[in-house]
């Protein structure tokens, strides 16, 4: 039984759900990614047949260059086997220059794209329904019996709880504090007469929204935790979106989101050890596209006894905080 209260799933409410294996300013390749990628694209593929919905589009993705020296250091990498799944091709002038200012070329990426992430929860959430399997209220801690020996609450029985709370996990009123961390993020809707040739990403990410429409993103703020939108946000993606394409754009909208980091930037997963039955899959962060069909997997097996957790995502790396509650939100 899952329980859900979709207005409060703001930051994947808003996301551009964009996957892309190689990010950062230094343009490094994600972690895990010769495993992560793979299954990312089982995962969606076959979801949307279970579902019978489109909300996964695999894109090519061009990230401009910003000096001839990170074009030279790309050139140079082009030809080592760890790079090669990634690169479609590399320009060492500009391409696409009716629309994006690159004045060094760039780069194409490949096994890049984007879900549709609104789309993806509501028809998971309406599978769900069909199947008396959701309930759209707020889980009330306090009325949980028996975390150590099993979970009852309310009318429903279960062997363990899973928390999935995200930012919430911030505001428990009967679990440890466990080390999630809020990374604010806001993002702008544009509209533009001209469809962009592939996804463009460097500094900001311009992916397809709805017909027209483009969300682009995003700010990453740990200081201002406002739960609004800013001016200083909007003037930061404006800035990068000029700087990065030609096409004219206007802004129909923007929006803010928190996401769940923690300090090492791994997700967590797996149960305290004083409470087996209390389980948490959360800090998935900036990626969770991208990270939730590898480490959800992960957990099922581990929890049906055929795996393990790694030890890079395992909650025991946080052995000083396991000891101080039975109960994980």
């Amino acid at each position: 039984m899952v329980f859900d209260r979709p207005e409060q799933n703001r930051s994947s409410a808003i996301a551009a759900g964009l996957f892309n294996p190689i990010t950062g300013k230094l343009m490094s390749k994600t972690w895990q990614a010769d495993h992560l990628f793979p299954e990312l694209d089982f995962f969606y593929r076959n979801a949307e047949q279970i579902l019978d919905q489109r909300f996964y589009y695999p894109q090519s993705l061009y990230r401009p260059f910003l000096s001839v020296e990170e074009q030279n250091a790309w050139m140079g990498k082009s030809s080592e086997a760890t790079w090669m799944p990634y690169i479609e091709k590399i320009y060492s002038q500009g391409v696409f220059t009716h629309q994006v200012n690159n004045p060094w070329g760039g780069i194409v990426l490949s096994q890049c794209g984007y879900v549709d992430v609104p789309k993806f929860m509501k028809s998971v959430s309406d599978y769900l329904a069909k199947r008396n399997s959701i309930v759209f209220e707020k889980f009330d801690e306090q009325l949980i019996h028996n975390p150590h020996e099993g979970i009852r609450y309310k009318d429903f029985e279960s062997t363990k709880i899973i928390y999935c709370t995200g930012t919430e996990a911030l505001n428990s009123k009967t679990g440890m504090d466990l080390p999630i961390r809020k990374l604010k993020g806001e993002t702008l809707t544009i509209e533009m007469d001209e469809d962009p040739e592939l996804i463009y990403n460097r500094g900001v990410y311009i992916v397809p929204y709805k017909e027209k429409q483009y969300r682009v993103g995003a700010t990453y703020e740990t200081k201002n935790l406002s739960g609004e939108i800013t001016a200083e946000a909007r003037m930061e993606l404006d800035q990068k979106l000029m700087e990065l394409i030609k096409i004219p754009y206007r802004i129909t909208a923007q929006d803010w989101g928190f996401r769940p980091t923690t300090p090492d930037r791994r997700p967590i997963l797996g149960s305290m050890s004083d409470s087996k039955n209390v389980v948490i899959f959360n800090g998935l962060g900036t990626k969770g596209v991208s990270l939730a069909p590898y480490f959800s997997a992960q957990l099922c097996d581990w929890l049906i006894g055929v795996g393990k957790i790694q030890p890079e995502v395992n909650i025991t790396r946080f052995k000083s905080l396991s000891s101080k509650s039975s109960v994980v939100v």
